[in-house]
């Protein structure tokens, strides 16, 4: 029997009584909508949405009952919504794109369908952050980092010229969304490539040094667009495009690829509240990745950990992390094992962030002195990085009770970050807005805060 015959998440039950019953699928989509209409319910189903029930997506309650009832009509029986495999039926959607399969063939399937559910679920109406979602992919990744090779079985072959294609998306949708941020469409429109390239490519015939290169672009791409719904506040969707991603690497036996999706898993925890965890899944990802990852991957990792450390407070082990990141970047020499996805990790790029992490150490000084090293960052290129790092210098003067240069440096932020499509670079702003909270009754702040909250309506 094949695989697609008894794909996970069939309704067999459902499958069984619709064959027993005699219904076309048309014609249980129109007795369904009947029976709905009769209850109230606005409902137009149609043979493709018992097509969706047969593969185990139910629709929502409380239809299943409705059914059933159908159903019974025509056996003569009642039949309850457990006969028909619909018990506590909920939307399966609900939870797709959570799940991290032990095995390649199953995750990526499950990838699949998320990647081509995601915008029929409406997961971007969704902002919430679960930290528990990542409690099993996590786990499971750091115990096996890298499945069996995934033997190909479709009949497209697959060369490395198609899989050079998704490494340019992804690396044309990083730069779209640095300069643009994550909410600009030209950002956002990779998540098509998932399914439109990618997934083909997946389900074709290729050799081995093909399908590994294969997977972990895949998984680059998965990250981005998560990334991009970092930037938008969607950290629903975000999670789930990680955990994807992470998966795709793990099927690829790409550990490099893996602790760097992690270690930007550890960085969205940290952006939802939760340094702690942000912590333990950086050390993870770094413990993971030192033997296998290149020099720059386990620089960005370790960077990550470090802004963890701060937005705990932990001075000591925020500087030492730091400090290791720094040198992991000035190990590289020509020759040396540096992928070319991760270019844009510079010491430049360290040292806005460290600018940040002294900002939340409130150390002043030493946050302008790492300033003064970022300042090389093209505006044109960076422009979402250079808005948000105005923001967190004017907030560092503020900290050094100096308002004429944090008011300047905000009012530049707001301006620069005017043309991207980031509302994680609102919170920059808030920050600075409610460091000039002492100041508050005078005039000039008083037509700041205003300018900021035009500029903010932007943002959101």
């Amino acid at each position: 029997m094949d695989d697609e015959s008894h794909r996970p998440g069939e309704n067999a039950d459902l499958a069984r009584i619709f064959e027993a019953s005699g219904y076309s699928r048309k014609a249980l989509a129109h007795r369904v909508n009947q029976l709905a209409r009769d209850a109230g319910l606005s409902r137009r189903y149609t043979h493709t949405s018992v097509l969706r029930w047969l593969q185990g997506l139910p629709p929502r309650q409380p239809i299943p009952a409705l059914v059933a009832a159908a159903l019974g009509e025509r056996l003569g029986r009642r039949l309850a919504e457990a006969d028909i495999g619909m018990a506590g039926a909920h939307d399966p959607l609900e939870t797709m794109g959570l799940d991290f399969p032990r095995d390649p063939i199953a995750a990526v399937r499950g990838a699949a369908a998320f990647w081509s559910n995601v915008h029929r679920r409406q997961f971007l109406a969704s902002t919430g952050f679960a930290a528990s979602a990542y409690a099993t992919p996590v786990t499971r990744w750091l115990a096996v980092p890298e499945a069996a090779p995934t033997p190909p079985r479709g009949t497209r072959f697959v060369g490395q010229s198609d899989v050079e294609e998704l490494w340019a998306a992804a690396d044309d949708a990083r730069r779209q969304d640095s300069r643009f941020g994550g909410g600009h469409w030209k950002a956002s429109s990779v998540s098509q490539c998932l399914t439109q390239e990618a997934v083909p490519l997946l389900n074709g015939r290729y050799s081995e040094a093909v399908g590994k290169n294969l997977f972990s672009a895949t998984a680059e791409l998965s990250r981005v667009v998560g990334w991009s719904a970092v930037d938008t506040g969607h950290h629903d969707a975000a999670q789930r495009y990680f955990i994807q991603g992470l998966a795709m690497a793990r099927a690829g036996g790409d550990v490099q690829a893996g602790s760097y999706i992690l270690g930007t898993m550890a960085l969205q925890t940290l952006l939802a509240g939760d340094a702690d965890q942000a912590v333990d899944m950086a050390q993870g990802a770094y413990d993971r990745g030192k033997k296998a990852a290149a020099p720059r991957v386990l620089a960005f990792i370790k960077l990550m950990e470090s802004r963890a450390h701060a937005r705990l407070g932990d001075a000591p082990a925020a500087s030492a992390a730091l400090r290791q990141s720094e040198k992991l970047l000035e190990t590289i020499r020509p020759g040396t094992r540096d992928p070319e996805w991760l270019a844009y990790f510079t010491h430049e790029r360290i040292a806005a962030d460290a600018t940040e992490i002294y900002r939340d150490l409130r150390n002043p000084r030493a946050a302008l002195s790492w300033n003064r090293q970022a300042e090389a960052m093209p505006q044109g290129s960076y422009t979402r990085s250079v808005g948000m790092r105005l923001a967190i210098v004017g907030t560092t003067h503020l900290q050094q009770r100096d308002l004429d240069r944090g008011l300047h440096m905000g009012r530049e932020a707001i301006a620069v970050l005017g043309q991207v499509h980031s509302p994680r670079a609102r919170s920059y702003v808030l920050d600075l807005v409610g460091a000039l909270n002492e100041w508050k009754s005078e005039p000039r702040v008083i037509s700041f805060i205003r300018h900021a909250r035009a500029g903010l309506a932007h943002l959101n």
